[in-house]
């Protein structure tokens, strides 16, 4: 007998009993909500179901997990290659493919019962608990499969995020000679390609060509092979062995963003893999600069002079190994996050409420000397737009180029004489800038309409763009505001 039938009772012999009829019951159809939508295999839901009927129901049985499937997004500007976030199926051909289990469904199924049952009481602030897993094979990656609901009335915007992001973001663990650490990134296609950070792959500069491995949200661990890395950008991307079904994360434009809306981090944080923590992006087109020992001598072209003795605050957030002792930096463009960032969370997803990728987590600061401080609310991440150009041109050249003015420049407040921040031009040879007609004394305060006020952020803005690119930049001179078009020239490594 199944166990799962219902066991028939022995009766002594009686008359035999005729069933009464059953009462015919009208039931009003439910409304047609997002939370429905969802159940019947469309995506995930956007916005909660608030007008079901709130009735108590008693504890429902989940079915088997499936995979969450999402919703169909616009394509971002740039288009990734063949295989990269590719549009889903449709409503239809997706009801008879065969579906993949995974931990992200069975939430899935919660939130959507949730919803449901939650009716017009909403949906309030959700108590998640943490389900902690071995990773066998992996010296630091420890942490919840998927997402744990253990009140499945009370989830919330985070939960849904968290659920449609995990399968997209791995911990990264590598190992060399002298060195060892973990840190994040985020899968780019089916085949196994992830992006993440240059000073995870390389251990802060110390380590060339480490073993990786990588573990998946669900716990599947592979090994994998760099396939480039750019040190200008701190980013580079990986190739896993042996994957065919991966889930690729999903890009937003990050030059849509508002200061003040949601930010996700998805990473392992100190080795603490499917960690999710939430805030609000605090600020847009700042620019850090960073020590780095995996920068090429070259790249301190039209690089910033110094003017300030202070060390900088911000440092990269990578566990398990300080990288060496370099007195180089880069520039880079950054979106500042109360998110909690710590060391480990480098190459992980910044999101938004959308789950869709606005951002790479890459950098931390400190609030005093020690390089061992954890979150103070300052969080750092590479905008999406210049992750997928150079994630691009990473896989389909091996490198990534970046633009190159031809001028050197300094904070236009540490000169005498100059009434307004920006960069200050103090030399201009040859190049991109001197064919524009910009000379020494010009200070630049916008560049392709970015605010600009000092070295640091004109350099940033910079190399973010491709080499070759057009770009607008607008200067002072003799206490007059001018604009003028530049064509870049190729930083050369």
């Amino acid at each position: 007998m199944n166990e799962e039938n219902t066991p028939i009772e022995n009766t002594p012999a009686a008359e035999p009993v005729v069933p009464e009829a059953p009462v015919a019951r009208t039931v009003p159809p439910l409304p047609e909500t997002p939370a429905a939508v969802a159940a019947a295999g469309h995506g995930m839901p956007r916005a909660f179901a608030s007008h079901a009927p709130a009735v108590q129901q008693p504890a429902v049985a989940i079915p088997a997990p499936v995979h969450a499937e999402r919703p169909q997004i616009t394509q971002p500007t740039t288009p990734l290659p063949q295989g990269y976030a590719a549009p889903l199926p449709s409503a239809a051909a997706a009801s008879h493919a065969p579906k993949k289990s995974s931990g992200a469904g069975k939430v899935a199924a919660l939130i959507v019962a949730a919803a449901l049952v939650g009716g017009g009481a909403g949906l309030g602030s959700s108590y998640l608990g943490n389900t902690l897993w071995g990773n066998q094979g992996s010296s630091s990656a420890s942490g919840p499969e998927s997402i744990t609901v253990n009140n499945p009335g009370s989830v919330n915007e985070t939960t849904a995020i968290a659920t449609s992001v995990l399968p997209s973001v791995v911990t990264i663990d590598a190992a060399g000679s002298s060195a060892s650490g973990s840190g994040s990134g985020v899968i780019l296609s089916e085949d196994g390609y992830v992006l993440t950070n240059t000073h995870v792959v390389t251990l802060g500069g110390a380590e060339a060509n480490p073993r990786i491995q990588v573990t998946a949200s669900d716990g599947s661990i592979y090994s994998a092979s760099i396939v480039g890395t750019d040190p200008i950008y701190d980013l580079a991307v990986l190739k896993i062995e042996g994957a065919d079904d991966l889930t690729p994360i999903e890009f937003a434009d990050s030059s849509k963003l508002n200061v003040g809306s949601t930010a996700v981090a998805v990473g392992a944080p100190l080795g603490l893999s499917n960690s999710v923590t939430t805030g609000i992006v605090s600020a847009l087109n700042r620019s850090i600069q960073i020590a780095s020992s995996a920068l090429p001598e070259s790249a301190d072209q039209d690089a910033p002079e110094g003017d300030q003795e202070q060390s900088s605050p911000f440092q990269f957030d990578l566990p398990g190994s300080q990288g060496q002792a370099t007195s180089q930096s880069i520039s880079i463009a950054v979106i500042q996050t109360d998110a909690a960032i710590n060391p480990g969370n480098s190459g992980g997803a910044l999101v938004d409420s959308e789950g869709k990728l606005i951002g790479i987590n890459v950098a931390i600061a400190t609030a005093g000397s020690s390089e061992e401080s954890g979150s103070i609310g300052l969080g750092f991440a590479i905008p999406s737009n210049v992750a997928q150009r150079i994630a691009v041109e990473i896989i389909e050249t091996g490198s990534a180029s970046h633009g190159l003015l031809g001028a050197s420049v300094r904070d236009a407040a540490y000169v005498e004489g100059a009434d307004v921040a920006g960069a200050y031009i103090a030399e201009a040879p040859s190049g991109a800038a001197a064919e524009a007609g910009l000379r020494r004394g010009d200070i630049i305060t916008k560049f392709n309409g970015m605010s600009i006020s000092g070295a640091t952020d004109l350099t940033a803005q910079v190399r973010a763009v491709a080499a070759g690119s057009e770009a607008t930049v607008t200067y002072q001179r003799d206490g007059e505001s001018a604009e003028v078009d530049v064509v870049l020239g190729e930083l050369g490594l």
